[in-house]
């Protein structure tokens, strides 16, 4: 099976990686192209696997070439292990189609920290980008109803060079995924006042302050913990370590206020009948609410678009990452990033300034 248009937007997937297997991948994929005539896909994983899931759904006929592997990355392998002996499994090949410009952007529920070592020893990072970041998005009260956090696992350290790379990177993405002109950057802090936190945000927020107007963003400063969710700012800086703490915690919260709202509402009669009165606002909310919409988290600093999809991914999951990684290569945007990361002029490791000329 190939992709017969030409001008697609095509979508290297390893197929093999996520908890509920192949079959919820190709149903992801195949919601896709029932969606968006632009779209093609190269799959990767077991042939035999595979072959039966794609020719059952019509969606996908002339839209997905697929190529066989042997082996899979396994959510328990370590990365440096997968390194040495990946070279056969789904995701060494999704991420390479991408490095030899045979698609677009690659998408993987499987193992983030070898799909992170892997992109970046395959792709390598852009010129002047010192460590690439993990964006999320994160749902919020803003009118898009998301904000970007990053970085949210890539590398626990980041230096305030690291901290102003983020807030270009950020910045772009939110230019070009989220389609906000001037996005506002806020820095994570234990606080909102100057004279709080450690030396390395105090610079950083020097060196945003500095680069703000040169790079078309508004740097609302320091912000706190409760203003990720807010309409406050649009894009949330920090660390990798603060910002996988911060999203794990909020994973874990929502769903324990999940489980209080359906426990609440079948305790007793009385209670089964409210919810039934409130099922069309409780259906809204669930929707609005639904982590399904934000999965995704992309890989940023790289000569090449990666996303990654949660590893428990459904079938709405998995297209909803395919549409972010649609939708950011239609911008052009890993081209408009290397752009935003040289505007900035940080200092690349070897002491020599990356600054150029502003773009998106």
């Amino acid at each position: 099976m190939t992709n017969s248009a030409p001008n697609r937007i095509i979508i290297s997937v390893d197929a093999m990686g996520g908890d509920r297997g192949p079959a919820a991948v190709v149903a992801g994929l195949a919601l896709s192209a029932d969606k968006n005539p632009d779209i093609g896909f190269i799959l990767h994983g077991d042939q035999s696997t595979l072959e039966p899931l794609v020719t059952r759904e019509p969606n996908l006929e002339g839209r997905v070439e697929i190529r066989h592997t042997e082996e899979v990355v396994t959510m328990d392998a370590k990365p440096s292990f997968v390194m040495r002996n990946g070279k056969d499994t789904s995701m060494w090949s999704a991420v390479d189609a991408v490095r030899d410009h045979e698609a677009d952007v690659a998408v993987s529920c499987g193992n983030t920290g070898a799909l992170m070592l892997l992109s970046m020893v395959r792709l390598r990072k852009l010129p002047g980008v010192n460590r690439p970041a993990i964006a999320c998005l994160w749902p919020s009260r803003n009118p898009g109803g998301f904000n970007i956090m990053l970085d949210v696992g890539a590398d626990i350290r980041a230096e305030d060079t690291d901290l102003l790379q983020y807030a270009m990177m950020g910045a772009s993405y939110a230019r070009n995924g989220l389609g906000i002109a001037r996005p506002r950057i806020g820095l994570l802090n234990v606080g909102t006042e100057e004279h709080k936190g450690h030396p390395v945000l105090k610079s950083a927020h020097e060196l945003i302050t500095g680069a703000a107007e040169n790079a078309n963003i508004e740097f609302v400063g320091f912000v706190e913990g409760v203003d990720i969710p807010s309409d406050r700012v649009d894009v949330i800086v920090t660390d990798g370590f603060t910002g996988n703490v911060a999203l794990k915690t909020a994973e874990g919260t929502a769903d324990l206020m999940a489980g209080f709202i359906r426990q609440s509402f079948t305790e007793t009669f009385m209670a089964k009948l409210t919810a039934l009165v409130a099922k069309a606002s409780l259906g809204r909310l669930k929707v609005r609410m639904d982590p399904r919409r934000a999965n995704g988290g992309v890989f940023l600093g790289l000569n090449g678009t990666v996303v990654k999809s949660h590893g428990g991914a459904d079938a709405v999951a998995i297209s909803s990452a395919v549409k972010l990684a649609f939708t950011l290569s239609q911008s052009g945007f890993n081209q408009k990033l290397a752009a935003r990361v040289a505007s900035s002029g940080t200092p690349r490791q070897d002491g020599t300034s990356t600054k150029g000329e502003q773009q998106e």
